[in-house]
């Protein structure tokens, strides 16, 4: 498979010394993350009570979409991001202590949920705030704002960002949680480039503004043994068929540093501000070195968050070596097991795209390969979140 022109990803080569990023994300609290010098993400909340109209359509008339934005009709997905404090309390103090990107703007928040970006935004000042969500939590989300008194500011529109019309030309701030797992999963950031390149002002504001998807290597061995080796003798039975099935599809997990094996990498970033949809497909190399002799079972995947524009440098990272979020980790667990010796490397490839059939779902591949003292090995393995 050719290797597309990414500078980032060729930048994700260059093993230098790793720079340090202070994120701040609570009052009290700042985060040291680690991440490789080089340049330079919805999980969107939704619950409510189901309307009668959302039952209408049948099993066979259902398409993805609607089971997508069903799933956040329910009070728990939002419940469960809510009190993902990394995540909720970093968006908050973003926009409570920097309120002059906020004050007397014209904010739309894209897939909004509950409301509380656009509460929050209400509290420092926001001029109008328009809160698009598809789910029925829209209408959740336009009580609580009655109730908590923005009706005057706030405006719930219920319906997708590609369908609606907004009662403005252009709005001054866009301001989205878009990321999903693995980060593009499903692939809400598409609808976040479609509403900046639809409604946002030419000097207007993107928040986050920029996001990057790293790559480390783990040693797992009881638990690939446990969800991945269990399959080829199920008391006595040879269900290995399922196996190919299980390996194929990366785990969502949250992973103990102390399984690090690697150095890690860099492998993209996303300037959302400025990139274009097709960008969040791509194909990048990575070199992970090892740091102690060990054995290796799977690649980790996680992302940074960043806004850039803030007085101080904010945002937070979903890594292993951070505090959990509920995004945890990706886990891609490898074929072989493959045994390294302290400064040795594993090389490759990985391709990430939206699946042609449900664009939600994200296709990966991957292309590894080692020449070490103890362990030669050279592969291609396909995955699909979904």
């Amino acid at each position: 498979m050719d290797i597309q022109n990414n500078v980032d990803a060729e930048d994700s080569l260059n093993m230098g010394v790793a720079t340090k990023i202070r994120f701040e994300y609570e009052d009290d609290e700042v985060e040291t993350i680690e991440e490789v010098a080089a340049s330079s993400s919805n999980l969107e909340e939704d619950s409510t009570m189901f309307e009668p109209e959302d039952s209408l359509l049948t099993g066979d008339e259902k398409t993805s979409a609607d089971y997508y934005f069903d799933s956040y009709s329910h009070f728990g997905i939002h419940e469960e991001m809510l009190k993902d404090s990394v995540r909720t309390k970093t968006y908050q103090n973003v926009i409570y202590k920097n309120a002059f990107l906020i004050k007397d703007k014209v904010v739309l928040d894209v897939g909004a949920g509950t409301g509380i970006l656009s509460l929050f935004c209400a509290k420092v000042g926001a001029k109008h705030v328009y809160a698009v969500e598809c789910s029925s939590m829209a209408d959740m989300a336009k009580e609580i704002v009655d109730k908590n008194g923005f009706s005057d500011v706030i405006t719930v529109l219920r319906g997708k960002i590609e369908e609606i019309e907004l009662p403005v030309a252009k709005v001054d701030v866009i301001i989205s949680e878009w990321m999903g797992y693995f980060l593009v999963y499903e692939n809400m950031l598409d609808t976040v480039l479609y509403a900046r390149n639809k409604w946002l002002a030419q000097d207007g504001l993107v928040l986050p503004d920029k996001a990057s998807l790293h790559l480390t290597a783990i040693e797992d061995a009881d638990y690939k043994e446990e969800k991945i080796e269990f399959w080829n003798d199920v008391y006595g039975f040879d269900m290995s068929c399922i196996r190919k099935q299980s390996i194929a599809e990366p785990l969502v997990d949250t992973v103990d540093q102390k399984q690090i094996v690697t150095s890690s990498v860099l492998l993209k970033t996303m300037d959302i501000s400025k990139m274009e949809s097709g960008d969040a497909s791509f194909t990048a190399p990575f070199k992970l070195v090892a740091e102690r002799d060990d054995y290796i079972h799977a690649i980790v995947a996680y992302f940074d968050v960043s806004f850039t524009m803030c007085h101080k440098l904010m945002g937070f990272s979903t890594g292993p070596k951070s505090r959990t979020t509920h995004w945890k980790q990706t886990v891609l667990y490898l074929e072989d097991v493959l045994t390294i010796c302290q400064g040795e490397a594993l090389t490759g490839t990985m391709s990430v795209a939206s699946n042609k059939k449900n664009p939600r779902d994200v296709d990966i591949t991957l292309k590894y390969s080692m020449n070490g003292r103890h362990c030669q090995a050279s592969r291609t393995q396909f995955y699909r979140m979904r």
